[in-house]
């Protein structure tokens, strides 16, 4: 009973905890699990309810001049492609330029902008049977400037050129793998395909105008295929299966105290190695124990003047000198100095071509000198006289027999 005198209702322990944050979720019966929600549904002319347009709107682009042939051959097929899509285009050969536009019959709100993605790719290189997918449903372009990624000139070249790979390779795995239509033109590269796919391709381009090989990321990409066909693994994370790859590239900072960190460690195995032994290193002693610095006896007294350049010259008299004079000497010094320098290389070269020292077998003579003495020396001499001693106590022994 409670204080009014009521009944409550206890909670019972088995019935799940309710979560007050979704109290007024309802059922979706419509919304399962077999329903595709990235797909996108292609937009027909009966989705447009507002009807056509009220303004018209268009986009221009230039393209360079080599492009003209190639254009003027193919823009029937692309006036073709458009036109299905109710956009109008043009070809200016006068100003070198391209514009689409909408018309009456043009239903998409969105095709203007893929079209002009279209006179892009177009002006940047791409043909017309690539360049005309993109005005496909769930098919976008990407154009990726690299020209200002990289300041050297030579630099650019190599690492653009690494993109391509030798025969084309790199870029065929590339395309492979992301599904995408990659091509490499002058400062930029244009891309093809899926929006998802466009963001992998960006990633490795721009890695590699900064020095990383696209090698690693095409070698990621094939993993996570790999793992993708694998339906358990849809739901955990991936990253311990891909490679983890260590910077190689240091920097001078970083070199010396990697170098530091080399000679403590090969300081301390010597001192752990000599005190097993027993014998404590007094390299490693020294190593160990910092010197400190003496300190410096103050002065108030500022350091003398260091002598400038001129002072120095007119020391030794080469202030006075012509110009023609102090060129003559400076060459002449150089001249010294070449001279020196060739001497030495000179030198080392030769002491390739002397011949080394032979062990040569030691004649009959030689070793007998040898053997002599050796029976001469202190050693020989006890010898002697221990011969002496046995001969002399065999004759005693005889006599007195």
């Amino acid at each position: 009973m409670s204080d009014h005198g009521m009944d409550v209702d206890q909670p019972d322990a088995d019935a799940p905890a309710f979560n007050k944050n979704k109290r007024f979720r309802r059922d979706k019966p419509w919304d399962t699990d077999d329903i595709d929600r990235w797909k996108i549904d292609p937009f027909k002319p009966e989705d447009n309810v507002a009807g056509a347009f009220v303004r018209e709107s268009s986009f221009a682009t230039l393209f360079p001049r080599y492009r003209e042939k190639y254009l003027r051959e193919v823009w029937g097929t692309a006036t073709r492609a458009l036109d299905s899509h109710g956009i109008a285009c043009t070809l200016d050969l006068v100003q070198g330029s391209m514009a689409v536009k909408t018309t009456p019959k043009t239903f998409d709100p969105y095709i203007l902008f893929k079209a002009r993605d279209t006179i892009k790719l177009l002006a940047r290189g791409v043909n017309i049977t690539q360049a005309v997918r993109v005005l496909e449903d769930g098919v976008a372009c990407d154009i990726i400037k690299i020209g200002g990624m990289v300041r050297n000139k030579e630099r650019f070249v190599k690492r653009r050129q690494r993109i391509i790979g030798p025969d084309g390779s790199t870029l065929k795995a590339i395309e492979l793998l992301t599904e995408c239509y990659v091509l490499v033109q002058g400062n930029t590269v244009s891309v093809i395909g899926p929006h998802k796919k466009l963001k992998e391709v960006r990633r490795i381009i721009e890695d590699c105008m900064r020095n990383i090989h696209p090698i690693y990321r095409i070698k990621e990409l094939m993993i996570k295929r790999e793992l993708a066909k694998d339906p358990k693994l849809a739901t955990e994370s991936w990253d311990r299966f891909l490679p983890q790859f260590r910077k190689k590239h240091l920097s001078s900072a970083q070199k010396s105290a990697k170098k530091r960190e080399q000679i403590a460690d090969k300081t301390q195995a010597q001192a752990a190695a000599a005190a097993q032994v027993g014998e404590v290193s007094t390299s490693a002693a020294v190593a160990d124990k910092k010197e400190k610095p003496k300190k410096k006896v103050y002065t108030p007294f500022p350091p003398p003047q260091m002598p400038r350049k001129i002072d120095l010259q007119l020391e030794s008299g080469e202030y006075f000198l012509k110009p023609k004079e102090r060129e003559a000497k400076a060459a002449a010094e150089r001249k010294k100095r070449q001279e020196e320098a060739g001497e030495r290389r000179r030198e080392e070269r030769a002491q390739a071509f002397v011949a080394p020292e032979e062990n040569k077998e030691k004649t009959v003579e030689e070793k007998r000198k040898k053997r002599k003495e050796r029976d001469h020396g202190d050693d020989g001499e006890e010898k002697v006289e221990k011969k002496k001693k046995k001969k002399r106590k065999v004759a005693e022994d005889e006599e007195d027999e």
